[in-house]
């Protein structure tokens, strides 16, 4: 595992971003871990995320790419932090945008907030997670409704590795949908061998219990890909 995935786990764990207990995810499944990028907080944590996500991008796609596009309403800070990083990272001016939940009738109008997607971008959504592919559904017609775009992919900070509509792994199914590629910047599996009974900062995130609630979670929800 690349050491930037396992500090960004930590990272994870540092800003309370990344849970284990009692959740039920936005699709309605009841899960034993979380991921809530709400609780990047801070200037300093927004900085960092843009960081890895710059990184988790540049990996995937490289540099030839003109817009980053991040869904209402926690795509909004992470198009920001990542384009920025992008551009210290790497040296290419990245555009960003997002869409308004209500179209804008005065001043700046449209569903568009930041930069207009012209027909000839190549366009990367970034998300903070995706469990049923639910949002992409909302995202891809308002991105193709501004012309013939080419969306490269999608860039979430956490793969669930759960599944989808089917049976197969949410960003898989995006993937074959929609002709992009899909990518994370961890896995739940790289997640859980690098913090299973391994003391972090004196605790142990994910003990035998946990362990055997994520094993179970995915018996029931897991990808069958």
């Amino acid at each position: 595992m690349e050491q930037y995935k396992k500090e960004f786990i930590e990272f994870m764990v540092d800003c309370n971003v990344l849970k284990f207990g009692d959740f039920v995810t936005k699709s309605g499944r009841k899960t034993p871990f979380f991921i809530n990028t709400g609780f990047y907080r801070t200037g300093s944590q927004l900085k960092k995320l843009g960081e890895y996500y710059a990184k988790a991008i540049e990996s995937s796609f490289g540099t030839d790419f003109d817009l980053l596009f991040g869904p209402a309403y926690k795509g909004i800070p992470l198009t920001v932090t990542a384009s920025m990083a992008f551009s210290d990272m790497y040296g290419k001016d990245i555009k960003y945008c997002s869409n308004r939940k209500e179209v804008k009738d005065h001043g700046d109008k449209g569903i568009l907030l930041g930069s207009p997607i012209d027909p000839t971008d190549k366009v990367i959504i970034i998300e903070d997670v995706t469990t049923a592919g639910t949002s992409i559904k909302e995202t891809m017609p308002i991105i193709k409704a501004q012309g013939d775009v080419n969306v490269l992919g999608l860039v979430v900070s956490v793969d669930r590795m759960e599944r989808g509509q089917g049976e197969k792994n949410a960003l898989v199914e995006i993937q074959e949908n929609y002709g992009m590629k899909t990518t994370a910047i961890v896995t739940m599996a790289e997640v859980v061998e690098h913090l299973h009974n391994k003391p972090y900062k004196g605790q142990v995130i994910i003990d035998d219990t946990i362990k055997a609630a994520i094993d179970a979670y995915y018996e029931q929800y897991g990808a069958k890909n």
